[in-house]
């Protein structure tokens, strides 16, 4: 266990999971977009912002999930307060993993391995998930890095960025793409 982790474990109170209910959309998509986009992003270190500008997602985007019956958008809170979330969606044999937010100024403390394990447990657990697969824009070298420390390969395969779909951003860049990362969940 590193210092930061130590740190977070004996200094805060326990975190809490819970599912999504649609009064959370707003908030959510406040916090998804803080944690990526503009310039409150910058006080954490999963910024987008120099890679995209506009928006992350949309609240018809988080309801949807929401509502879905494969999926579950997961809220992290701790004492009552929203500070992280991600989105599981059930596919079979594998559970996909995406709109992981951590509030930007708690980044960096241990809380993104600790969500990224319960989700990977739930997975395991409810919906019997033998891999976690997501997906991560390529030019996010620091990120994917963060992944394959826990455990995720770098699949190879790669899909376009959706240019001209302004749903999911304003690209800053011409050489955005998506590539596959891969988990066995054993």
């Amino acid at each position: 266990m590193d210092t930061a982790d130590a740190t977070v474990r004996a200094t805060a109170s326990p975190l809490a999971f819970r599912p999504a209910t649609e009064a959370d959309v707003e908030a959510l998509v406040l916090l998804i977009e803080s944690a990526y986009r503009g310039d409150a992003s910058r006080a954490g270190w999963t910024t987008e912002a120099d890679l995209l500008a506009g928006r992350r997602t949309d609240p018809e985007g988080v309801a949807a999930v929401v509502r879905d019956q494969n999926s579950r958008m997961m809220i992290v809170e701790r004492d009552g307060e929203l500070i992280a979330c991600c989105q599981l969606e059930h596919r079979s044999d594998h559970a996909y993993f995406g709109m992981f937010a951590v509030r930007p100024t708690l980044q960096g403390g241990g809380l993104g391995k600790a969500i990224l394990a319960e989700a990977e447990r739930f997975a395991r657990a409810e919906w019997g998930a033998t891999e976690m697969h997501m997906t991560v824009i390529t030019a996010r070298g620091e990120l994917i890095a963060w992944y394959e420390r826990r455990g995720y390969a770098r699949t190879g395969e790669r899909s376009p960025f959706p240019y001209g779909d302004e749903r999911f951003g304003l690209p800053r860049r011409a050489d955005l793409e998506f590539e596959l990362l891969v988990k066995p969940l054993d």
